[in-house]
């Protein structure tokens, strides 16, 4: 054990009953507590970014393609998927590729109606998503050449027009020559993402119905869904393919199909921010008066310790490996507290949220080891350079003046 660790044992203790010792035990406490929020707060808004961006990716595709026109209504302008498309699309960072049509429509029952968008999708869709979100029933099974009456609604529109699986519903159309026509479909499974901007409307069906719905040949589709390698180059991977693709069409991405959710997703970043700056900022406050207060009443101690023959180096390292594991005390009980408090939400969703308002029924938590890892490592770094400033008043103490009055 080298001398200023030998010295720092002896003449420091948290069972004391004096000033340093209480302001000490605050100080763990403030550190525990300033490391445990922080913690929280990035494991939930992590799994609150990742988890809604998830569920947006997961119903509208990362990046989709359609035709170039000035229509910014739902009914969309066909486009045919032939082989030249087909080959310009062949990258290798493009997994899936998927036929799908929109159309507007009006849900009728004898009671109420609600205004919905049919999602028509082929034989070949991946329902992945929508299954993992099924609450009732089960997905339909569409054949290639043949047009199926049967759809998947949300959980919401359900409530809303009390159907149930299996009940029969009537949609209604208008045409290009401005006649309404219905359409009688059968309810073959519910199903619930918690995002209201997508229940409350999709609905569901056979891209066949809306081929006939709207005179289009077989071979047209309204947009064409791509699923890529890595849902982090998505903007990059658009680019490649607005590119690929011919000039009468034009790719989008999910950011920019509902930037409004984005957006709000990237405002999230600047609360961690702030609840980062003012934990750093508090608890770095905090531990500085602490080391003040042992200095201002360890005064005799050290104008000993210099009588003797110590340098300011030798001491500083003193209060400083005393500093430090108080820090290193603080921040041990703060992982532990943030981390099992975490863990606890994550397997037990203790606290609840609402889904009309946060697309999410309960707190997500997300484990970033990297994210945890540079948060302990850059508050302590910025902890240790905050204490190095009060150390400084130790060369103003002078032997002869301090010692005077132990």
């Amino acid at each position: 054990m080298n001398a200023a660790a030998f010295i720092s044992k002896r003449i420091f203790s948290l069972s004391k009953e004096n000033l340093s010792s209480t302001v000490m035990r605050i100080a763990v406490i403030s550190v525990a507590l300033g490391i445990a929020i922080m913690l929280i707060s990035i494991a939930v808004v992590v799994g609150f970014k990742n988890q809604i961006k998830d569920k947006v990716i997961g119903f509208v595709a990362p990046i989709h393609i359609q035709a170039l026109n000035q229509n910014e209504s739902i009914e969309e302008t066909p486009f045919v998927f032939d082989s030249v498309l087909s080959t310009r699309l062949d990258k290798p960072f493009i997994t899936e590729m998927h036929k799908t049509a929109n159309k507007a429509g009006i849900l009728k029952t004898d009671e109420d109606i609600q205004a919905v968008v049919l999602k028509g999708v082929d034989a070949d869709y991946n329902w992945k998503y929508i299954e993992s979100n099924i609450i009732d029933g089960e997905i339909p099974q569409y054949v290639e050449n043949e047009r199926s009456n049967d759809v998947v609604i949300s959980n919401l529109i359900a409530h809303k027009m009390k159907l149930h699986v299996g009940d029969p519903v009537r949609i209604w159309f208008v045409d290009s020559g401005m006649k309404a026509r219905g359409r009688k479909f059968d309810v073959k499974g519910i199903y619930e993402t918690g995002l209201q901007d997508c229940d409350e409307r999709f609905v569901y069906c056979d891209l066949n119905q809306i081929r006939r719905l709207n005179g289009w040949d077989n071979g047209e589709i309204g947009h064409l869904e791509i699923w890529v390698a890595d849902e982090k180059l998505i903007e990059e991977y658009n680019d490649q393919i607005y590119y690929s693709i011919p000039t009468n069409l034009v790719s989008y991405t999910a950011m920019e199909t509902y930037p409004n959710i984005f957006d709000w997703l990237q405002l999230q970043d600047m609360n961690v921010v702030i609840i980062i700056a003012l934990m750093l900022l508090v608890a770095g406050i905090t531990i500085i008066s602490m080391l003040l207060i042992i200095i201002l009443e360890r005064t005799s101690t050290i104008g000993l310790l210099k009588a003797m023959g110590a340098n300011n180096q030798l001491i500083r390292r003193i209060f400083m490996k005393r500093s430090f594991r108080i820090l290193l005390i603080g921040m041990i009980i703060g992982n532990v507290i943030g981390l099992g408090l975490c863990f606890i939400q994550s397997h037990y969703n203790i606290i609840a949220l609402s889904p009309e308002s946060y697309y999410l029924s309960s707190v997500p938590i997300e484990f970033n080891w990297c994210y945890i890892a540079a948060l302990n490592l850059g508050t302590m770094i910025l902890w240790v350079l905050m204490l190095l400033l009060p150390t400084m008043l130790i060369n103003n103490v002078r032997p002869s003046k301090s010692i005077r009055f132990e």
